[in-house]
């Protein structure tokens, strides 16, 4: 590369990722291949439209990747319609909404505090200017369940137009029969915000919302997916809302798609139908239950109680005195990555909250079993009841650095 201080960089942020571990429950490393596509002459390539529908020539070989991410996503998530152009998941919430609402219309989603996404109604986002959100919560932060009585409660008091499961930050299983039948009852079309955990539901081993009924999926092709950065939105079966959401993608929202991300997408969709994908995902939930057994033998409180998915969010605060920024800073210190989050109804700020929130799908990439999670997970707590001492932090970072040059990043999964 003739720009060294771009390659200078790129090569200290592999450098980074190989030496350390990524608990960032969002992240996760993909394969040769979809980087292979990522990096791809599909770049080049403008393609406003979509496949036999596009405004410029040249599209033979877009149009047929097109189809073939979308033929993929259909098969793997189970539905008639998929649009694979969103540039990420923010814009795919965007564009339902846009689609289906007009402005002032309502939207039930989950509180944020409660593990929702700033896409579900978060004041300062341009969907809040635009439509009206009100929210759902957990009956119990403890146990995680959801108060499905006020759900039902504020959806025939607000009739919403679209009822919306998913979230950000939450680690227990929802009723996605719960929340279609209080739709069906309001008159609502049901959305399902399932970026989190599209990977773990591609590969069966948490359920489809689509098997309840849900009328739209929504997604990025990271995380869990271990695709590229972008998003989905798929259809159960409706036409007239697939057609909807087409036009509120382009020309709606975005003008020409990325066609090497949708290379790329192909590419993973591909992989997340393989047994070796479905072996992965089975081993994430494992893993995840492994570090929750360790934070329950330390008595640190976890919200819902513990998980069901991939991701713990954990009240450092409360149970160890350690603010989340705190323990952001100090496990990084030592090569953990996680990421500060708040916890339900925090008493601290976003910027300083009580929470940290974790997750295993990279490590587990990175072939990470039960044994070597739960360990993690007692080296993180020693960091944190240890945030002052040098020798306690030097020596933790060299046992993450052994781990991490045990387990290095995989070229290939398949």
């Amino acid at each position: 590369m003739k720009d060294k201080l771009v390659e200078k960089l790129i090569k200290s942020e592999e450098k980074r990722q190989a030496e350390g571990l990524e608990l960032i429950p969002s992240e996760n490393y993909v394969s040769v291949d979809v980087l292979l596509a990522n990096g791809s002459v599909f770049t080049n390539k403008y393609s406003e439209g979509y496949p036999g529908r596009r405004y410029y020539g040249g599209q033979d070989f877009t149009d047929a990747v097109e189809r073939i991410a979308i033929g993929r996503a259909c098969k793997l998530f189970k539905c008639k319609f998929a649009n694979v152009q969103p540039h990420s998941g923010a814009p795919a919430n965007l564009a339902v909404y846009a689609a289906l609402l007009e402005p002032g219309d309502t939207v039930l989603g989950m509180d944020l505090s409660h593990g929702g996404h700033l896409t579900h109604g978060h004041p300062m986002t341009l969907p809040a200017k635009i439509y009206n959100f009100v929210r759902y919560k957990m009956k119990n932060p403890d146990t995680g369940e959801i108060d499905y009585e006020e759900l039902r409660r504020v959806a025939i008091a607000n009739k919403p137009k679209i009822i919306l499961a998913g979230f950000s930050a939450y680690s227990r299983t929802l009723d996605y029969k719960k929340f279609v039948d209080i739709a069906r009852e309001v008159g609502a079309i049901t959305m399902a915000d399932m970026a989190h955990i599209a990977g773990l539901i591609a590969a069966g081993v948490l359920r489809n919302p689509f098997d309840d009924g849900f009328d739209i999926i929504t997604s990025t092709t990271h995380k869990t997916l271990r695709g590229p950065r972008g998003g989905i939105i798929l259809t159960r079966e409706n036409e007239e809302i697939a057609k909807k959401i087409d036009k509120s993608v382009f020309p709606g929202i975005q003008g020409g798609p990325h066609m090497h991300t949708i290379a790329a997408k192909a590419v993973a969709f591909a992989e997340a139908m393989t047994p070796a994908y479905k072996k992965y995902a089975k081993q994430v939930l494992k893993n995840a239950r492994a570090m929750e057994g360790v934070l329950h033998k330390h008595n640190i409180r976890m919200m819902g109680g513990g998980t069901d998915n991939h991701l713990i969010l954990a009240d450092v605060f409360g149970s160890l005195g350690v603010t989340g920024k705190e323990a952001q800073t100090v496990l990084d210190e030592v090569g953990i990555t996680l990421n500060m989050n708040s916890i339900a109804d925090d008493v601290r700020k976003p910027l300083d909250p009580s929470g940290i929130r974790f997750g295993t799908p990279a490590i587990t990439t990175r072939g990470f079993k039960e044994k070597e999670c739960a360990y993690v997970a007692e080296l993180m707590i020693k960091v944190l009841k240890n945030k002052n001492d040098k020798k306690v932090k030097e020596s933790v970072h060299k046992e993450i650095k052994k781990l991490a040059k045990k387990f290095p990043i995989p070229k290939k999964f398949v």
